[in-house]
């Protein structure tokens, strides 16, 4: 959540960046909120202080032998005017939380203003869309085809929206998963293997609730939720922890399954793998100083941007603008990949700054060295890569003419196998 004290001291620069995510916010309700709460927080107090001057003043005049009913009277008045005081305060401030959390992320600087994608901007290029001596087929006919995808199958156990993979493409999958884990590994990552529940803590922490509850599969009567992203436990790792300034950056990386309930738009890219309620991916999470912030994310977006090149895929890495942008998000960098069957660039992979956002909402701070105080950490996240975008990428990439798929050279010793 944002820091009630930079709204308070300057509601219009907090409300200049939110315009540029579009929408409406609740800024002038939090200041006013806010100002009611202080004010009763000056007036308790007052109050208390009253009290206390009052109770030495009984406790002087029963020493005395001198009649002391009259105040102790009054007392009861204040000590009930005291309470309900109190009561108001915990219902302001609960209000004030509730407002907060509906509050989104304000953009960085560096965030292009626009409404949609139209106005996202491309700041890297790699490699050219791939040009065939022959018509392509796309990823869905070519898994049945061969035998790896099963459409049908799926359906049957699940429903819309869910895939199943076997033989070589279950093993692909698999190659890719252990692929990205150990790129990670290599630069720096700590691999996690989190559970694939979470509570409403957790949700609450990284952002997902309480506006996007309706999109994330509960589990009754546990009240636990499948995660939508390993964004969820790997940042929650730390909720409620002081971390020691010495142990920043902190970097995780965890393959898990994925769950959303709301997998896109209907009718868009609803064909094969891209958008299903249940998806494999390999998360990045990053805890860093602020100061380190800005830098870091260039950082994560090299770590993932690296994974394709190294698959030989063609793709581009886009600046999001303000209004393309997710709840929690600072900055957002949008890599999207070559997909013949669409005749376009998808999103891949997305790698966002939620600077403190995210850390506030979780209470997740670092003690600075040699000092007492504590600040909140900044955290960062990326997914580096979607396995079965990535999956379905190589096949429509990488087929050939005869109808069979080339396996990336970073691949092969993963896959034990040139083709399918």
């Amino acid at each position: 959540m944002l820091d009630v004290r930079r709204i308070r001291e300057h509601p219009e620069e907090v409300k200049e960046r939110l315009a540029i995510k579009g929408g409406s916010y609740p800024v002038d309700q939090i200041v006013t909120v806010d100002g009611e709460r202080r004010k009763l927080l000056v007036d308790l107090e007052n109050l208390k202080a009253l009290r206390n001057r009052v109770s030495q003043q009984i406790a002087r005049h029963k020493r005395n032998g001198e009649d002391a009913e009259q105040k102790i009277q009054e007392m009861r008045h204040v000590g009930s005017d005291i309470q309900a005081m109190e009561d108001r305060i915990t219902a302001i401030n609960q209000h004030l939380h509730e407002l907060l959390m509906e509050t989104p992320n304000t953009p960085l600087t560096k965030v292009p203003p626009g409404a949609d994608s139209e106005a996202n901007l491309t700041v890297y290029h790699h490699g050219q869309p791939t040009m065939f001596s022959f018509e392509p087929i796309p990823h869905w006919t070519m898994g049945e085809r061969l035998g790896i995808l099963d459409f049908e199958r799926a359906h049957k156990l699940a429903g819309a929206r869910f895939s199943l993979s076997k033989g070589l493409g279950a093993r692909l999958a698999r190659a890719l998963s252990n692929f990205m884990l150990d790129h990670a590994a290599a630069r720096g990552y700590q691999e996690v293997l989190p559970p694939f529940l979470a509570n409403r803590d957790a949700l609450y922490g990284t952002g997902q609730f309480p506006k996007f509850e309706n999109d994330v599969f509960r589990v009754e009567p546990a009240e636990l939720f499948l995660i939508p992203t390993a964004e969820v436990p790997l940042t929650n790792m730390h909720r409620g922890e002081i971390l020691a300034e010495a142990e920043l950056p902190i970097k995780y990386v965890a393959a898990t399954s994925c769950f959303r309930f709301e997998a896109g738009a209907a009718g868009r890219d609803t064909r094969g793998i891209i958008r299903q309620h249940q998806f494999e991916k390999v998360e990045l999470v990053q805890f860093v100083h602020p100061d380190r912030s800005e830098a870091a994310t260039e950082e994560m977006r090299r770590d993932a941007e690296s994974v394709l090149e190294d698959l030989g895929l063609p793709f581009r890495t886009m600046l999001l603008c303000g209004g393309d942008m997710g709840f929690s998000q600072a900055l957002t960098y949008d890599l999207e990949v070559w997909m013949p069957s669409y005749g376009r660039y998808v999103e891949i992979s997305s790698i966002s700054n939620m600077t403190d956002y995210q850390a506030r909402r979780a209470e997740i701070r670092y003690r600075c060295q040699g000092l007492r105080k504590t600040e909140f950490v900044h955290t960062l996240n990326g997914s580096a890569l979607a396995i079965g975008r990535t999956l379905a990428a190589i096949l429509e990439n990488f087929q050939t003419a005869d109808g069979q798929i080339r396996i990336p050279e970073a691949l092969k010793p993963y896959m034990n196998a040139g083709r399918i």
